[in-house]
């Protein structure tokens, strides 16, 4: 249950972002970080190394304890984590767009350790990889937000990047065993996991 939940706060770090990006245009430096690094982290030994150590998903945490706690600040941010759920679903059965994929993030590796994972040309490039293969399957996980800031490519390829991210995280949730079964019948071996994580 540990994996499980951490690999869901990852998701609900990476969508809390995409929120903030598209209602600012900016997002939070050290957990973009985080999550983008999450991308290229495709034989990690661990959940927790996925992301670089189980503390850098305090943020994530946080928010599951405000949602298994009924006190979500956000109420679209379960919204995207169930279209982000069922978007991996159709993802991984598609064996050539998950090819594609992997060896676009590949491609960007050598860029990311030498420009950083956040580098405008990076996520440009992500999102770009994310626009042409994840963007055409259904359910789309539609974004709201300031019109002002998505109507700018930049920060549209950063959202996009992110949402990569939370695919990621939602491939992880499934791989650790979680399914949508998970909330209803295990909600308190959810709750207790992450507390155990905040050292609650």
């Amino acid at each position: 249950m540990s994996d499980r939940v951490l690999a869901l706060a990852g998701l609900a770090q990476a969508l809390a972002q995409v929120r903030r990006i598209a209602d600012t245009g900016q997002a939070e430096a050290s957990v973009l970080e985080t999550l983008l690094t999450s991308v290229f982290q495709i034989d990690a030994a661990s959940v927790a190394d996925v992301y670089g150590g189980a503390a850098a998903l305090r943020p994530g945490l946080l928010l599951l304890r405000d949602y298994f706690g009924g006190t979500t600040k956000d109420p679209q941010l379960p919204r995207l984590a169930l279209s982000v759920t069922q978007l991996e679903r159709r993802f991984v059965a598609d064996m050539d767009m998950v090819s594609e994929v992997q060896a676009g993030i590949l491609a960007q590796k050598d860029k990311a350790d030498e420009l950083g994972v956040a580098h405008p040309e990076v996520m440009a490039a992500l999102g770009g990889l994310y626009s042409k293969t994840l963007s055409n399957l259904r359910p789309r996980v539609l974004v709201q937000g300031n019109p002002h800031y998505l109507g700018q490519p930049a920060v549209v390829a950063e959202v996009r990047a992110v949402l990569l991210s939370a695919v990621r995280s939602a491939v992880l949730w499934r791989q650790s065993g979680g399914g949508l079964l998970d909330f209803l019948l295990r909600k308190r071996d959810l709750t207790a996991a992450v507390n155990a994580h905040l050292g609650r």
